[in-house]
């Protein structure tokens, strides 16, 4: 399963990383892409949706579903 959930806050190419490897810490996730020109990153795998809504604010980003 794919989910795609917004992105606010990322400026440079390590403001990706940092979301990316975020989200690849989140229980369920199989692969991450982060794209900060279009404020979004899309999600595979069967993590809650919520979990990855907070590792990426935890992070430092603002995010939702």
């Amino acid at each position: 399963m794919s989910q795609t959930i917004s992105v606010e806050g990322m400026t440079c190419e390590h403001c990706e990383q940092s979301v990316e490897e975020a989200l690849q810490g989140v229980s369920g996730v199989t692969d991450v892409d982060v794209d900060r020109e279009a404020e979004r990153a899309t999600v595979d795998g069967d993590a809650d949706t919520d979990a990855l809504v907070d590792a990426v604010e935890d992070a430092g980003y603002t995010a939702s579903a």
